[in-house]
């Protein structure tokens, strides 16, 4: 029997050498010393773990899981557990460094962390991803815990996910610690406007630039690629704000209508196992065309790699808001540049997620938890400072918003490491 791959996958070496691009480009324009620029490409520590789950026909399946601590000078790490097909320790460990810089950014005392498990949770029923979930807790729990590093849902995880991470822990240490993950339930110390707050923040940021733009919202068109947690929240709250939504999709492919799509009701088709592409009066799309179709707001809420070389020319858009991870690769990026478009990157468009998330954290570390009126005051007042903080420097440097921001949490970072020292 051969050995067992450890999911390296092509998808996955691509994001890692974006990251890596990234950091290296930043870095130069920091005039950073290369002793903590090469520090900085490498995660302080990587751990691969076997996950055995017994199936509901009696098969006994073992998955690959990876937690990975990029960088924790700040804080405990932060960073999401997924469940996909695609999970590999590139791309776990791709994630966990743009983690880094979007903690430091947003100036909230984490650092960079991620995990996953390669796995297809759309094939697995409820006891089985309760028992991956139980199992792949029990073998990273030696990294985990309030003060070590916080997880929280990421792609095909949910509060559910969250509830199970935070019991197997409790059940190890002997006592209810709900500070371990954020994410959760109200009932099980969650926060309010926790789930909404990535898209929410991202709109905030959006309709930030719509203003620095002179533009009005009721007379902007919005496409947003990927309907889940973020997605669906940034449609809808464009919607509120009276920009028009023309297009959608989730992972079976997307929906347009020229003249505008009922988000709240696709919203409600979606919660009853509908496809976006089956509803009622809209035009079937591709993904990929999806994000060809001419547009005001672009926001790519669903995974990597989206708009590259190849389809970057056929991208008509003057706000490009970024909710998902790396959607957009350099080379694309450049390109819009040059046309003018507004970008607002992953690592600020997207990160309204963790800002929340350690409003959880603080909130079940206090054991007091805040109103509706509080978080959103508080994610709309950090999300708008780091945006000011960018663009200040963005000017001022004469750099693109991405390389703005990267430079930002970077130099955070590389800062406290210097303060800090090295060891021994």
């Amino acid at each position: 029997m051969p050995f067992p791959s450890w999911g390296e996958t092509e998808e996955g070496r691509d994001m890692l050498q974006e990251a890596a691009e990234q950091l290296v480009q930043a870095a130069k324009l920091l005039n950073l010393d290369p002793n903590l620029a090469n520090r900085l490409r490498f995660p302080k520590r990587a751990l691969i773990v076997t996950v055995p789950v017994r199936l509901d026909d009696g098969r006994v399946v073992t998955y690959t899981g990876y937690r990975v601590h990029h960088n924790i000078t700040l804080g405990p790490g932060k960073g999401g557990i997924r469940y996909s097909p695609t999970v590999s320790l590139e791309e776990t460990t791709a994630l966990a460094m743009w983690m880094t810089w979007k903690c430091a950014l947003m100036n909230i005392p984490f650092g960079g962390a991620k995990g996953g498990v390669c796995c297809n949770p759309l094939e697995m029923s409820r006891r089985e991803l309760q028992a991956l979930t139980r199992r792949f807790t029990s073998e990273i729990v030696m990294l985990i815990g309030p003060e070590k590093d916080i997880p929280a849902p990421d792609m095909y995880t949910n509060e559910q996910t969250m509830s199970w991470i935070m019991d197997t822990y409790s059940m190890q240490v002997g006592y209810s610690v709900p500070g371990v993950v954020t994410g959760k339930p109200l009932v099980v110390g969650g926060s309010v406007g926790r789930r909404e707050a990535t898209g929410r923040g991202l709109v905030n940021l959006i309709i930030a630039a719509v203003e620095r733009l002179g533009l009005v919202p009721e007379k902007l068109t919005a496409v947003v690629q990927g309907f889940g947690n973020v997605g669906s929240v940034a449609a809808q709250e464009l919607a509120e704000k009276k920009v028009k939504v023309i297009g959608v999709s989730d992972v079976y492919g997307g929906a347009h209508n020229p003249g505008g799509l009922p988000v709240d009701d696709l919203i409600r088709h979606v919660e009853a196992g509908g496809k976006v592409s089956e509803f009622p009066g809209v035009i079937p799309v591709s993904n990929k065309d999806l994000l060809e179709i001419p547009c005001d707001i672009l926001a790519p809420c669903a995974t990597a790699g989206q708009i590259t070389r190849e389809n970057v020319e056929r991208v008509r858009c003057r706000i490009l808001a970024e909710g998902a991870n790396g959607p957009t690769t350099l080379e694309a990026d450049a390109i819009l540049q040059q046309r003018g478009v507004f970008i607002i990157p992953d690592v600020l468009g997207n990160a309204g997620g963790v800002t929340a998330s350690y409003f959880e954290w603080v909130q079940d570390t206090q054991k007091f938890f805040w109103d509706i009126g509080e978080v959103n005051r508080q994610l709309q007042r950090i999300m708008l400072g780091a945006f000011q903080e960018v663009l200040s420097l963005a000017h001022g440097k004469g750099v693109s918003h991405r390389m703005a921001a990267l430079m930002i949490g970077i130099s955070r970072v590389a800062q406290a490491m210097r303060f800090r020292g090295l060891y021994p």
